[in-house]
């Protein structure tokens, strides 16, 4: 448990150093508005990342409407700030609330559900709010909702971006984390130990959605616009990428995959037909020659950065020890 603590600190401490070394780059120039813009989407990208990979992951619930949480949490949080002057911070609170309440109404019908079928589901469910954002005028309808300010800075992109990874990385070390763990592994068998594996599916897909609602807010508050075609299935695949790219059940991986992923988008944004493409070999190669992704099983700690599957779990048992 020392040990544990002292992990934690060491790696806030050098989360904080990271972000000074990139304040002061900002602050003096050093680095463009592109790069700061470049940094933004990366925050948000990880965050997307890591909590879809708590959903996919950890509980091994095959999500593919991540997309539709975020456009929740962007929509929600862009209109109380242009339309009733909500502070900042309150905003993606809330649109992360309401998108973790949509997470509650959608998994409850939907997560007795396993495999294709609940990918179809939760499919279904990103397009349905993506053709009612499209088809409401309150919100824009298809030319979307402009002239969002700006609010999104670096400072409150990290800590946003802290937190969530803080937070799901607790959660998955708690007893929690290993009943959502068992059921990823075989759900019959959790089960049979007693998991109400239903019950356990939902709060992982509440989670994943609250800080996808939030990492959606932040996006509307950086780029000025947001669109129903911002939020398409195109984009909770791209998320799943991250999570695969990175390492199925690896938090260190979802962030490593979201940094690749989003450097990727970046430099391929001149060639936006081939992006796409670009993607799925990256998927095949990843598939042929790594299977468990870029960092197969390592856990995320903060102060140690790769941990492998077999010391997390000696960690997590040593912590909830008596």
């Amino acid at each position: 448990m020392k040990k544990l603590n002292k992990n934690f600190w060491v790696g806030i401490i050098v989360a904080l150093a990271f972000y000074g070394v990139v304040q002061v780059l900002l602050t003096t120039g050093i680095f463009s508005d592109v790069t700061r813009s470049m940094l933004l989407l990366i925050g948000v990208n990880i965050m997307l990342a890591v909590s879809l990979n708590l959903i996919t992951g950890i509980t091994g619930q095959f999500s593919i409407g991540h997309a539709g949480f975020m456009s929740v949490g962007a929509y929600t949080s862009a209109i109380l700030t242009l339309d009733y002057n909500v502070p900042f911070v309150p905003a993606i609170i809330a649109g992360g609330l309401l998108a973790a309440v949509f997470g509650v109404l959608i998994g409850m019908p939907t997560l007795r559900l396993n495999g294709d079928y609940l990918a179809i589901a939760t499919l279904g469910f990103g397009e349905i709010i993506r053709i009612i954002m499209l088809n409401t005028e309150y919100v824009g309808g298809a030319s979307g909702l402009s002239g969002i300010p700006a609010k999104t800075t670096w400072t409150l992109l990290f800590l946003f971006t802290l937190v969530t990874v803080v937070v799901i990385n607790n959660f998955i070390r708690s007893t929690h984390g290993r009943a959502c763990i068992a059921i990823r592994e075989n759900e019959i068998a959790a089960e049979a130990m007693g998991i109400n594996t239903t019950r356990y599916k939902i709060i992982a897909f509440t989670i994943g959605a609250l800080f996808a609602g939030m990492a959606g807010g932040l996006s509307a508050h950086t780029f000025y616009v947001i669109t129903p075609g911002s939020f398409n299935f195109l984009k909770s695949f791209e998320i799943i990428v991250m999570v695969v790219l990175g390492g199925l059940g690896s938090t260190a991986g979802s962030i490593v995959g979201a940094v690749f992923v989003t450097l990727l988008y970046t430099y391929l944004r001149e060639f936006p037909e081939w992006r796409m493409i670009i993607y799925s070999i990256v998927l095949i190669l990843m598939m042929i020659f790594r299977p468990s992704g870029l960092l197969g099983k390592t856990k995320f700690s903060l102060g140690k950065f790769g941990k492998k599957e077999a010391k997390a779990n000696d960690a997590i048992s040593e912590s909830s020890a008596p």
